[in-house]
């Protein structure tokens, strides 16, 4: 009898492939009250790390970090008309606080606009105190009525950056930055994944903005996923909050704002972009642990040497763990850790330990053979670059491949309903076609240039739609 896979195959339930994995991974579980969930270690891991590496791009584009209140008066929302409409279905509500009924509702932070705004307003005098550039690190509560792990979820974490600015230029341009600078350049260096920059119909953009840039990523069934975004707000929620200030001329003037997310969200793009049937395929330059050292037999001798190569590799600067817990079998222990997506496992037995090798298998590509032992410090750095590029070589390939040129919506439709990827000229599609899309649950994912670029506008000459079924 053959032996039961450890996941769904991808090819046979890809949903239900992802909800195995998340489990088997051990990335997170559900949590108590429907739509929450439970980050399990491993998977704040990666959340720790694309943090650290985030926060950093954040800080080097001269944003700080602050933190405001979770709970946010209802009058706040409703200052900001089209803000209060799009949040409206999402929002948690206290009613009651201390046994008694508050003097007025509170909202639960779906995002930050309106409160920050309210301290923008106090802080913002002069065009000295201009660009204002926070960031926070929180969570946010949108009530989800169809969650899932990662993807959407009431409760998830998230950064959001909010800035002000003496003109609309400098609104612009630092929107842009963050899109381009921060998001595009992580998401691929970082976590491997080919995306597509480009700017979200009026449909689809931002509640209270004037412009949306967006981060889409295919996912391995062929299905879009925004993974971050970054909206001009113009003056919308500076007439809203009067946040004004004195310029150099001094006249007052209202200041021109920007706002920009990305959450655990990524995560489950990670998952589903980068995982097969055996599990997680974690790239290097994220993975919590790139190596694992593992003993095969609970032989003294392996131990010592699995625990002192394991020393070796952290002092060359691998983040490296070692698995000696030879009382579980070897086997189950390999499989978990290809299921976690470790990029490389190195596994020592007796017989390696006597050869002077041990057995490198590599994760991403897949395969095993030995290596001498004292050449792993060498050869390790330039295996974890390899598979690196390998994933974002992969990811780009499966989009391009998956991405058909068409003319009509027809076209438009049949292809994203296949399971892939449409380009159109918006020319064509327009708001008209949007809407006949949108009744086979196909959406415009972006707008963006003939030669890849983000347009300046939305009737931009030459402007594409790339439209897609999405999660």
């Amino acid at each position: 009898m053959a032996k039961a896979p450890v996941l769904t195959p991808q090819a046979e339930d890809f949903p239900r492939w992802y909800q195995d994995l998340i489990n088997k991974a051990e990335l997170a579980d559900n949590g108590p009250v429907r739509g929450t969930m439970v980050i399990r270690p491993y998977g704040y891991g990666l959340w720790e790390r694309m943090q650290q590496d985030m926060d950093r791009r954040i800080k080097e584009a001269g944003a700080q970090n602050a933190y405001f209140p979770l709970f946010i008066p209802q009058s706040y929302l409703t200052r900001e008309a089209e803000h209060v409409e799009g949040f409206a279905p999402e929002l948690a509500v206290v009613t009651h606080g201390g046994g008694k009924e508050l003097e007025e509702p509170v909202v639960v932070r779906p995002t930050s606009e309106t409160i920050i705004n309210e301290y923008f307003s106090k802080w913002v005098q002069s065009y000295r105190d201009l660009p204002l550039l926070i960031n926070q690190w929180a969570n946010v509560v949108r009530w989800e009525m169809r969650p899932r792990l990662f993807l959407r979820t009431s409760e998830f974490l998230w950064q959001e950056g909010h800035t002000a600015h003496a003109t609309y230029e400098e609104a612009r341009d630092y929107a842009a930055r963050i899109h381009r600078r921060v998001y595009g350049d992580f998401m691929e260096d970082v976590l491997a994944m080919d995306v597509v920059l480009g700017r979200k119909t009026a449909k689809e953009r931002f509640a209270g903005a004037i412009n949306t840039l967006t981060l889409e990523g295919m996912m391995g069934d062929g299905k879009a996923l925004q993974l971050g975004t970054s909206h001009e707000l113009g003056q919308n929620f500076a007439k809203a909050f009067n946040t004004q200030y004195l310029s150099r001329d001094g006249k007052q003037e209202r200041v021109w704002q920007t706002s920009w997310g990305s959450t655990t969200r990524m995560i489950g793009a990670l998952v589903m972009m980068h995982g097969d049937d055996d599990g997680l395929r974690v790239p290097p330059r994220l993975a919590p642990v790139q190596v694992v050292v593992l003993a095969i037999k609970g032989d003294d001798a392996v131990i010592a040497a699995v625990r002192e190569i394991g020393d070796r590799l952290a002092a060359a600067g691998l983040r490296v763990q070692v698995d000696d817990r030879t009382d579980t079998p070897f086997g189950r222990r390999a499989v978990d850790w290809e299921l976690k997506g470790v990029p490389v496992r190195i596994e020592i037995g007796p017989k390696d330990l006597a050869g002077g090798t041990a057995m490198v298998a590599r994760r991403i590509p897949g395969g095993k053979e030995p290596v001498r032992t004292e050449a792993l410090e060498t050869l390790l750095p330039k295996i974890l670059e390899d598979d690196q590029a390998l994933l974002l070589r992969q990811s780009r390939e499966r989009r391009e491949a998956r991405t058909s040129d068409v003319t009509t919506i027809e076209e438009a439709a049949e292809a994203a309903v296949a399971g892939g990827w449409a380009r159109i000229p918006w020319a064509v599609l327009g708001e008209e076609g949007e809407a006949k899309l949108a009744e086979q649950s196909v959406t415009v994912r972006c707008l963006v240039g003939e030669d890849g670029s983000v347009p300046g506008s939305d009737d931009a000459p030459g402007t594409l739609a790339v439209v897609a079924r999405s999660y």
